[in-house]
């Protein structure tokens, strides 16, 4: 008797994997009305992320953030809302409640189906379309054929796409293929290392360690440009030790039991010295927690309808068919990682400016319905080493996923959605409406009634701050400092991390901004004034009646700073957590002017998100809308990036 029972799934939508690309592509698509599926191979979101690895989600801010008012540079839309989130609901910092967050946000989106300890493995291809993928769910002996109308890759390896026979690049460019300078002198099938991370806990007596046999055996020297148990950012021992990677010179995906086998053996040998063999003061340390899933960075990539390069990145290249926004350092490690103590950890090439990452480079060469987000997109290895940070993974993402659904939505093939004008323009401005930020592209919705509006005045303002600004189409600083110095190709951020962990100080640090050309300098908020206190009011006004039926705002959450969930104390101690961020309003009431009387639609006594979008339940004719804030977490005024109206 055959005990696996076969089941027949459809959907518009299938995403394959969810780590923060993947979850942010099917949120994205299942909020915008499509009925998505999303496999996940593992019992929990997250991917690198997740309670399994532990790594904390890094994009844009790069390593040390940005500037109030001028950089702020952390990705808005679903990455910001999780992020947000856990700050708040996760005080405790617990990997675990991380994990149920994700799931949570997936259980509550009535168009969302997801598949956990389900992994793809295989897909039927005709006539240039993916027309079904195979999945398996052992732990349940159920096998799936899901039928699905667009497909997306996101599973990291590119599971989904390999089956439908999409090329794909691995290992790292000839720099003379792209013309890219950080390129290798000959191609070669080599990729950034995995790691196992460990998590060690101060107790009040002794807690001795005995290694394994088989444990690797360390010298003090080869911590030279790797160091262990150093105060700030992430070398503490509460979050273990980063630099345990390995593997790079084998096949990421075939060779991956042996990577975390031995992988083991370099996180145990790494503890064994700094517990018995390195002198430290660490007699009462010992180890709560190791990963036995290796934190993978790098495997296959999809070649796609662009291929985005090192020249891509550096020079910030604009692109039409922009979905979302990339700033984090191009970052290559050695390959041998722990077998090259003599060699960096980390190449760490800061980037002058923001980048484009255009559609195109998430469009299939290969099937014509077959998208991809996350660490497989299409780039070398050289972009990529920008590209595969987590946020940047989770923008990518959530520029998929809307991209997938309003396609659906114009019944425009994925292949053909970038050289559709129109489409593009339009899946730019839901995604500005959800709170995402593309470089120079400004709210231009012809639906949104404040752009229309007549007057938009308030009860008081601060230089550069006026009430005008809730409508100037942006809703970030990002323009930096005048008189900017372009970075170069040379030097190594690695470098300024060292000198910081041994009691030395940096002189120069570089802030990533937008390109100049790109960059549309000013504050882009209403700041109201402080002498005056609050509450403080904002009102739009228009000529002639308009119906409302959806109010919608973004308030400043501090996006200079840099705010994700991280079991390394020093570096949250940069951040913000356990609570709302300071500058962000709390309460607030919305009301719209009715046959000349002010009639409350929508009132929030604890609100700590960015994005709200306020949903009446009927429409409202009115000539006027007022949103007075109350009090905010922290700053003595009010600060409004944007109001938006829709019928």
């Amino acid at each position: 008797m055959n005990k696996v029972s076969e089941h027949r799934l459809s959907c518009d939508i299938l995403v394959a994997g969810g780590g923060p690309a993947g979850l942010s592509c099917a949120l994205a698509a299942a909020r915008l009305g499509a009925m998505v599926i999303l496999c996940q191979d593992r019992p929990v979101l997250g991917g690198n992320a997740s309670s399994e690895i532990r790594m904390h989600i890094v994009g844009a801010t790069g390593l040390r953030g940005g500037v109030a008012l001028e950089t702020e540079l952390r990705e808005g839309g679903i990455v910001e809302e999780i992020r947000l989130d856990l700050a708040v609901q996760n005080p405790q910092r617990s990997p675990s409640m991380m994990d149920l967050l994700l799931y949570d946000k997936c259980r509550r989106e009535p168009n969302l189906r997801l598949l956990l300890n389900t992994s793809i493995d295989g897909a039927e291809v005709a006539d240039g379309f993916v027309r079904s993928a195979r999945a398996t769910r052992s732990s349940t002996e159920d096998r799936f054929v899901i039928e699905a109308k667009t497909f997306v890759d996101c599973t990291g390896d590119g599971r989904l796409g390999v089956e439908t026979g999409v090329p794909f690049r691995h290992g790292r460019e000839a720099k003379d293929e792209f013309g890219e300078l950080l390129g290798q002198e000959v191609a070669d099938s080599r990729t950034l290392g995995s790691t196992i991370l460990f998590q060690a806990r101060k107790h009040d007596r002794p807690m001795p360690f005995v290694a394994p046999p088989w444990v690797r055996r360390f010298r003090p020297q080869d911590f030279r440009l790797r160091p262990f148990g150093k105060p700030g950012s992430d070398l503490g021992l509460e979050y273990g030790y980063w630099w345990a990677e390995w593997g790079g010179c084998l096949d990421t995906i075939k060779d991956n039991e042996r990577i975390r086998d031995e992988l083991l053996a370099v996180v145990l040998g790494v503890w064994n010295h700094i517990k018995n063999e390195s002198g430290h003061d660490v007699a009462n340390w010992a180890l709560e927690w190791f990963g036995f899933v290796p934190g993978k960075r790098e495997s296959r990539r999809f070649v796609g309808q662009h291929v985005l390069t090192e020249a891509d990145v550096f020079q910030s290249r604009a692109f039409p068919d922009a979905i979302a926004y990339g700033g984090w350092p191009i970052d290559t490690h050695p390959p041998e990682g722990v077998d090259a103590p003599d060699l960096p950890p980390c190449e760490q090439h800061h980037l002058p400016w923001l980048y484009d990452i255009p559609l195109r480079s998430c469009l299939s060469a290969g099937p014509a319905n077959l998208m991809f987000a996350g660490r497989n997109l299409s780039a070398t290895h050289i972009a990529f080493a920008s590209t595969r940070v987590m946020a940047t993974c989770a923008a990518v993402g959530q520029g998929v996923g809307t991209a997938a659904a309003l396609a659906l939505r114009a019944g425009v093939a994925p292949a053909e959605i970038a050289s559709n004008e129109k489409l593009m323009r339009a899946i730019q401005q839901r995604l500005l409406r959800d709170d995402c930020y593309l470089i120079g592209v400004l709210n231009q919705d012809p639906g949104d009634f404040v752009l229309k509006a007549t007057t938009v005045t308030a009860s008081g303002s601060q230089l550069g701050a006026g009430p005008e600004q809730v409508r100037s189409g942006q809703t970030r600083s990002v323009h930096g400092r005048p008189g900017k110095v372009p970075a170069r190709l040379e030097g190594n951020l690695w470098d300024d991390v060292l000198k910081e962990a041994s009691g030395g100080r940096v002189a120069d640090e570089e802030v990533t901004s937008a390109p100049p050309d790109r960059a549309r300098p000013g504050l882009h908020r209403w700041m109201s004034d402080p002498a005056q206190g609050l509450p403080a009011w904002l009102e739009i006004g228009w000529s002639s009646p308009v119906d409302v039926a959806e109010i919608g705002l973004v308030f400043d959450t501090g996006q200079h700073r840099h705010l994700t969930l991280s079991q390394a104390d020093g570096y949250t101690a940069t951040m913000q957590w356990g609570c709302p961020q300071s500058e962000t309003v709390k309460a607030y009431q919305i009301e719209a002017r009715v046959d000349g009387g002010w009639l409350e639609v929508a009132r929030e006594e604890n609100n700590y998100r960015r994005l709200r979008t306020h949903l009446l339940a009927k429409a409202v004719r009115t000539d006027a809308l007022r949103i007075t804030v109350v009090s905010t977490h922290g700053l003595d005024h009010a600060r409004i990036f944007e109001v938006r109206a829709y019928g």
